[in-house]
């Protein structure tokens, strides 16, 4: 292990030696490693590691943020997950799903992005793949209920939209939706197929609501007056 002094900071990091010309430095784990040429002397090494060292700071103090920190938890069906990350030799990012948490397997190769960027992306392909999964069937159970069925039913992700039907019997879902509990899902799907019928929202409207989901009015405050 070496270690590298400015004014105000100490510096440790490890040197792989590598057999081609490229030189990289890395925060992985907290730890800063050093992949430099054969050739280059621990004297060399050190002047382009000063050179980094505003970089290597900023690396090492959001690893210690994102250690203190944790990652953000993801809400799924009404349910608050805590997601576990950990870096291995792998080539694409792994998530599972547990009782209580997720699992999310990141290649090594992403120690270095901004993991808060790679948990968003994350995120929003399990809500797609969930909603892949979910939407059929709450669909066709409606379909049946309302004796009603739109022209087309498209997954999209809309900014403080979770639903919308257009003026052609189209219904747009936002993926998003499921992070709500299944009721709220149902209701907000229901509420589209109504709109099939009555474009506005009008007492026969929220009546032929409430002939399928009584308690709709309940269930509306759960979405905390996002758009649908």
């Amino acid at each position: 292990m070496n270690l590298f002094f400015n004014r105000k900071n100490a510096i440790s990091y490890t040197v792989d030696t590598a057999f081609d010309n490229n030189f990289k430095i890395s925060v992985q784990n907290g730890e800063v490693v050093v992949c430099a040429p054969w050739y280059l002397s621990n004297k060399q090494i050190q002047t382009v590691v000063s050179e980094k060292t505003n970089w290597i700071l900023e690396k090492l103090k959001e690893y210690e943020q994102r250690k203190t920190l944790g990652y953000e938890n993801i809400i799924l069906f009404g349910k608050t997950y805590s997601t576990k990350v950990t870096f291995k030799f792998t080539k694409v990012p792994e998530v599972t799903l547990n009782d209580t948490s997720i699992d999310v397997i990141l290649p090594n190769s992403y120690k270095d992005k901004n993991i808060s960027s790679v948990m968003e992306f994350i995120r929003t392909k399990l809500y797609m793949e969930v909603a892949n999964q979910e939407l059929e069937a709450i669909l066709e159970k409606t379909r049946l209920n309302l004796k009603l069925a739109p022209e087309n039913v498209e997954l999209k992700y809309m900014k403080n939209v979770l639903a919308t039907c257009d003026n052609n019997q189209n219904i747009t879902i936002n993926p998003e939706l499921f992070k709500y509990k299944k009721e709220v899902i149902e209701y907000v799907i229901v509420h589209e197929f109504c709109h099939l019928k009555y474009k506005t929202h009008s007492k026969a409207f929220y009546n032929m609501i409430k002939n399928y989901i009584p308690n709709y009015e309940t269930l509306t405050a759960d979405l905390n007056g996002t758009q649908y």
